[in-house]
């Protein structure tokens, strides 16, 4: 069996050709039996009226036999005679006369029950030599003698008709299929011109040329959507790379600081012979980089995590504000240590559904986030309302200096850090908030910042309520 074409254009203009020609196939057979039908029916027309004039013409010889008058070729409805033929029959079926055209050739056989009886029987019929005619018959009284008048036109110029047809069809349908299948490909040729070029360009892209966008002609057919919708999934791709390129260099600009740390202070522990409070101090920095390093690592791993949607959360009801207490709990050393103080109110009848691990890493590094950023002595206000619409909301503000409208927008990314000048102990890695957004999404809520009115900034936590 032969391969299919690859090309679509060539598969196309095959269907083209296929449809086209089972179509003009379809309509000239249509065409010719509806003439044939039609030239069928003129004739049978034809054949009655030439039968009512002769019936009229029609008178006994001396002999007895049925005779035509001389008249009959002058006759004005009797044009055409010599292509009819003519045959009188008996009741019985005996031959009375046939004119000279018909010969000894039986038309139409013996007759058949009830025929020509009350009006014109009307059939095709086949004389002895093959010839197909069309014959018309009905009763007639002559001269007070019953007698069956046939009379029939051959269908030999039908056929001949047909064929001349049949023939002119069979030499133009290669020619027109040829011209239609050439047009067809020119056509499908230029219809899939902007298909090659878009698959041209998205050969070339890279994953360092990712900018690059595919071509569309028009943006409003098929292939300007297509085009769209490439070009669409290709910004979302450069948007990732560029993520994970980001990702990847601060990961790694994150892990190397507290590791040349480690290292800084090892090394100059093994080339100073110093007292033991001295080595003390030398571990405790090392210990002190190492849990710094080991907290990263953990975020990390919960990043990848959930982008790889491996995290499975174990959902029960939560009561928020006893969440919110501990959250505020672990750090309360932090808030003494920075004499600043915590305003904690809500409905404790809010319950949400979820788990209470990730929600409260969440609440925590909001908190840690606020506590940072709080400036010595101020204050945190945490609350929590059960809002319109099924929704519980929570707030997280501090009294720090706020972040600017041109940052709000990132806070929430990896490794963002509003002031980059920061050192790693104030500002941390940048990974918190990113979990803390994560976290919120996952359990069908929403996190948003705004700036307060009298200073500071405000964290909004909406999630289900149970």
């Amino acid at each position: 069996m032969g391969r299919w074409p690859k090309h679509i254009r060539t598969r196309l203009t095959l269907w083209y050709i296929l449809v086209l020609a089972a179509l003009l196939v379809f309509y000239s057979v249509g065409t010719s039996l509806l003439l044939v039908g039609r030239l069928k029916q003129q004739l049978g027309v034809r054949a009655i009226e030439d039968l009512e004039t002769i019936e009229g013409l029609l008178y006994f010889g001396a002999d007895g036999n049925p005779r035509l008058r001389d008249d009959y070729h002058n006759h004005p409805e009797s044009r055409l005679v010599q292509e009819r033929l003519l045959e009188i029959l008996s009741p019985d079926g005996a031959v009375l006369y046939r004119n000279d055209r018909l010969g000894d050739r039986a038309l139409g056989g013996r007759p058949y029950g009830g025929e020509g009886v009350g009006g014109y029987s009307e059939r095709s019929s086949q004389l002895s030599d093959g010839t197909r005619v069309r014959l018309v018959s009905r009763r007639h009284n002559l001269d007070g003698h019953a007698v069956l008048i046939r009379l029939a036109y051959s269908e030999e110029p039908i056929r001949q008709y047909l064929e001349g047809m049949i023939l002119v069809f069979s030499l133009a349908l290669p020619v027109a299929l040829a011209i239609a299948g050439f047009a067809g490909y020119k056509l499908a040729r230029r219809a899939l011109a902007p298909v090659e070029d878009m698959a041209r360009q998205a050969e070339r892209i890279t994953s360092e040329r990712l900018h690059e966008r595919l071509p569309a002609q028009n943006d409003d057919d098929e292939l300007g959507h297509l085009a769209r919708v490439f070009n669409t999934t290709l910004s979302r791709l450069e948007q990732s790379f560029e993520q994970l390129r980001r990702f990847t260099s601060d990961a790694s600009h994150e892990l190397r600081t507290p590791l040349a740390a480690i290292r800084s202070v090892g090394e100059v522990g093994l080339h100073k012979d110093g007292s033991r409070e001295e080595y003390r101090d030398m571990v405790g920095s090392m210990l002190e980089e190492t849990n710094r390093l080991t907290r990263l690592v953990d975020a990390l791993l919960t990043i990848s995590r959930a982008d790889a949607g491996q995290i499975d959360l174990q959902r029960a009801p939560i009561a928020v504000l006893e969440l919110l207490r501990e959250s505020t709990e672990l750090l309360g050393v932090l808030m003494e240590e920075k004499k600043q103080r915590l305003i904690l109110e809500g409905d404790g009848s809010a319950v949400i559904e979820g788990d209470r691990v990730f929600l409260r890493q969440a609440l925590v590094n909001l908190l840690h986030n606020a506590v940072k950023h709080s400036p010595m002595g101020g204050s945190i206000s945490v609350s929590v309302w059960k809002k319109e619409a099924g929704f519980i909301e929570l707030q997280v503000a501090d009294s720090g200096p706020g972040i600017p409208p041109e940052h709000q927008a990132r806070v929430f990314d990896r490794f963002y850090r509003v002031d980059q000048s920061r050192s790693r102990d104030a500002g941390g890695a940048g990974l918190g908030l990113a979990i803390a957004k994560w976290a919120v999404e996952a359990h069908g809520g929403e996190i948003r910042l705004r700036n307060a009115a009298g200073g500071g900034c405000i964290f909004c936590i909406q999630l289900p309520a149970a």
